[in-house]
């Protein structure tokens, strides 16, 4: 199994650790990755902004951003990063609770490690299908209709 490092850098919400480190072992073991470790960190806006620009130049806070270290079959190395502040705002668009947005970024962050890109309209459709396979799992609807 892979061993998950969870890392709730923010104050401002409370985070169900447990339910994040749990789709993240769900997917990865769903993907055949056995072996290897995923860095999960729950930050706020102003950590994932910096990280955004950093990392991938974009000048604003985002959702969740992934990174993988390695990746290749049984073994996996990666880490996603998630803005609490922004689960808050945009549970409240979707009038969903903080956490089942927070457990979304979790599972599309976790999707692009094991191999998921939603850079082409193709690829958005599977994303979001995976996303609402692994969001049931948790006994939640996607806000997006899959289909």
């Amino acid at each position: 199994m892979i061993d998950v490092r969870i890392s709730n850098e923010q104050q401002s919400h409370p985070i169900d650790e447990n339910r994040l480190i749990d789709a993240v072992h769900l997917i990865t073991s769903e993907a055949g990755f056995i072996q290897g470790s995923v860095s999960l960190a729950v930050v706020d806006d102003p950590t994932i902004h910096a990280l955004n620009v950093q990392y991938l130049e974009h000048d604003y806070p985002t959702d969740v951003l992934s990174f993988v270290l390695e990746r290749e079959q049984p073994l996996l190395d990666g880490e996603v990063i998630v803005s609490a502040d922004t689960a808050a705002e945009d549970a409240k668009t979707y009038g969903w609770k903080m956490n089942d947005e927070l457990l979304l970024y979790v599972i599309h962050g976790t999707l692009h490690l094991v191999g998921f890109n939603d850079k082409t309209p193709d690829g958005q459709a599977e994303m979001h299908v995976q996303e609402a396979k692994y969001l049931l799992k948790f006994g939640l609807q996607h806000r997006i209709d899959p289909a």
